[in-house]
């Protein structure tokens, strides 16, 4: 595959890992702790660093493992104690972020870890960190690991499809009928730790924030079915990728905040245009509907 193929296709499986995961956040209304836990993973990595002294990914993996479910259970716990849950997450996150960022000035310098990389990421070297198996090129690591990590997700939302959706829309039915809430929950929050830590080093913290939540949020105004919104993420993520790639060919500015832009622009495109929840759709109809009270009156 050429340059240009193994960048789109890694942004792609970005777009398509995150925004499936998204869904279930956006439905859950916890889009927020997708951008706490995306920036907290970094204590999870340098972490995993100092106790191993290796940046491979199984141990990534594992810190960012750890630190994602802990972070959610530090906001649980501060949210059942009476804390405002939006008030909860920026304490969180802030002091989970900020603890990684000391650890790495202190520890970490002097290898390929750093905040700005970890923020902004670096898409465009991708291509030329490859996985080697018995002499032979099998392509870039990032490109592996996320097709790990969404084969992972697409196997427990199938596995779970029916108690991650009912969570999702009725956590107190959910519990009534016997479905372990919490162990769901924490459940979906390994799964947006994995796919965090599994995008993080290629695209960076902001465009991992930006396809855990777009998408899902675009999906979500073009259907009221779960299974066709999780499809619609996937392309829309797909789409981001594509077009932000290209966008940043043309005004040759960073690869990962393009797509981030262009998650952007195609939510607020539905935003503006979708057919049943649009802006310009309600307006339509409002006119339509006093047209119609009006010759009624009349």
């Amino acid at each position: 595959m050429s340059y240009e193929g193994w960048i789109i296709l890694t942004g792609s499986l970005v777009g398509i890992t995150c925004g499936i995961t998204g869904c279930f956040l956006i439905l859950r209304r916890m889009a927020m702790l997708a951008d706490a836990i995306s920036h907290t993973v970094l204590l999870g990595i340098v972490g995993a660093y100092l106790v191993s002294s290796s940046l491979e990914g199984i141990y990534m993996f594992i810190g960012a493992l750890i630190v994602g479910l802990l972070t959610a259970f530090f906001i649980q716990l501060l949210d059942s104690s009476g804390v405002q849950s939006d008030a909860a997450i920026g304490v969180v996150f802030t002091s989970l972020f900020a603890l990684g960022v000391i650890l790495v000035s202190l520890y970490a310098s002097r290898i390929h870890l750093d905040v700005d990389h970890a923020l902004m990421g670096e898409i465009a070297f991708v291509p030329w960190d490859t996985l080697v198996l018995f002499g032979m090129d099998l392509g870039p690591k990032a490109v592996w690991m996320l097709g790990s990590v969404l084969v992972i997700n697409l196997l427990i939302i199938i596995f779970f499809y029916k108690e991650l959706k009912i969570c999702a829309f009725d956590p107190e039915m959910a519990m009534a009928i016997g479905i372990p809430v919490m162990f769901m929950h924490y459940l979906l929050m390994g799964m947006l730790s994995i796919t965090t830590v599994a995008s993080f080093d290629s695209v960076g913290a902001i465009l991992v924030v930006a396809m855990l939540i777009a998408p899902g949020a675009s999906a979500y105004l073009l259907t009221d079915k779960l299974s066709a919104m999780l499809l619609l993420s996937a392309l829309i993520g797909i789409a981001s990728a594509v077009l932000g790639y290209y966008g940043a060919l043309l005004a040759n500015v960073s690869i990962s905040g393009s797509m981030a832009t262009m998650s952007g622009i195609l939510f607020f495109l539905t935003f503006f245009l979708s057919p049943k929840h649009g802006l310009i759709m309600k307006w339509i109809y409002r006119r339509s509907l006093s047209r119609e009270k009006r010759e009624y009156q009349q």
